[in-house]
């Protein structure tokens, strides 16, 4: 830290990112990527007269893209909200909906954006514990008098919990926010998207990086009701009102007219997942549930800190944590039959090794 940082930051624990190391090719099975490209339309639209545009800027309110996510999901275009990835709108949420008076609510195991973003705008803040098996208990949530944030599923868990669930943590908290990040909901989980017609004070947050397979380009998404989508908006616009390029609009609004296409990959990934627990079962690991395109996971023989370790001398990566809570386990990304087939060699290789 150099002496010019401000004081406000000098204490801040940032945010890290899963590791992109460029030593070897790797089978990266640690960000949660989709193994599958986009699909052909998506390379299409991101074509040369789009790119020759590039002298413009991109439209600030999104407008065609908002519509087309409206249409999708059968809202208005009042009800979206466009952002630079999820993690830029979990930022605006922080921005928009928390202080000092309005404190914030997330699981003490979750994704680890929550706890860095309370602590860059010094929000007080609540790490809600899980219960035994990383399970999320609705009645924590409920009348706690504090804006919430649930992923669901959950990462690094991999576990959800069901809409009728939800809906009472919302409908027990009228005048405070609750922020529902479905990022991995499309592998399995059921989205409470319908609620959002219902409670005003639900936000619902998605991204166009895991099921859509454009990590790349950045994007998320919110929808909600109009007066929620307006308060982020005013933010937005006094911070980066030309947050989504140009390029991604084009290649997300081809995205949403393959849908199919993205739906028969998450089927793909969904049976791998099946077959990659069913392979670590025979090797006696234990493995969450999960509705994600990743697996929380871990060897009784092998410590996580190990496991991990192993896999990436072998040119496997994969997510490993030195919290105590989690150190044993190792989240794994859902890939392709091939890459599944490669990191249970080397599981293997490193059980043998460990006899």
């Amino acid at each position: 830290m150099s002496r010019f940082m401000s004081q406000r930051f000098a204490g801040l624990e940032a945010y890290v990112p899963g590791e992109q190391p460029q030593d070897m090719q790797y089978i990266k099975l640690n960000t949660n990527e989709s193994p599958f490209p986009p699909a052909p339309a998506v390379l299409e639209a991101v074509n040369a007269a789009e790119i020759s545009r590039l002298n413009l800027y991109p439209d600030p309110e999104g407008k065609v893209l908002r519509e087309k996510l409206a249409e999708h999901y059968g809202v208005r275009m009042e009800n979206v909200f466009l952002a630079n990835g999820s993690d830029e709108l979990l930022n605006f949420f922080f921005m928009t909906f928390c202080d000092g008076g309005k404190p914030v609510a997330f699981p003490a195991v979750s994704y680890g954006f929550y706890p860095v973003y309370a602590r860059l705008y010094n929000l007080p803040h609540t790490k809600i514990p899980l219960r035994e098996g990383f399970r999320l208990e609705p009645e924590d949530y409920c009348g706690i008098g504090k804006n919430i944030v649930i992923a669901n599923p959950n990462a690094p868990t991999g576990r959800s919990i069901p809409v009728a669930d939800i809906e009472k943590i919302v409908r027990s908290s009228p005048d405070h926010v609750v922020m529902i990040d479905e990022a991995y909901i499309d592998f399995g989980g059921e989205s409470c998207l319908p609620l959002v017609g219902k409670y005003e004070n639900l936000l619902v947050c998605q991204t166009f990086s895991k099921f859509r397979s454009l990590a790349g380009g950045r994007l998320g998404f919110a929808i909600g009701s109009p007066a929620l989508i307006e308060d982020l908006d005013k933010i937005r616009y006094s911070t980066n009102s030309y947050n989504i390029n140009r390029l991604t609009m084009a290649a997300a609004v081809a995205t949403i007219e393959s849908d199919e296409y993205y739906v028969n990959n998450s089927k793909r990934i969904q049976a791998n997942r099946a077959y990659t627990v069913a392979e670590l079962d025979r090797l006696s690991f234990e493995t969450l549930p999960s509705q994600a395109n990743f697996i929380f996971t871990r060897c009784p023989g092998v410590d996580g800190g190990s496991l991990y370790r192993g896999l990436k001398a072998r040119g496997v990566l994969v997510r490993h944590w030195d919290k105590r809570s989690i150190s044993d386990w190792c989240r794994v990304t859902i890939g392709s039959r091939e890459q599944m087939d490669i990191f249970l060699e080397k599981v293997r290789e490193i059980i043998k090794e460990a006899e």
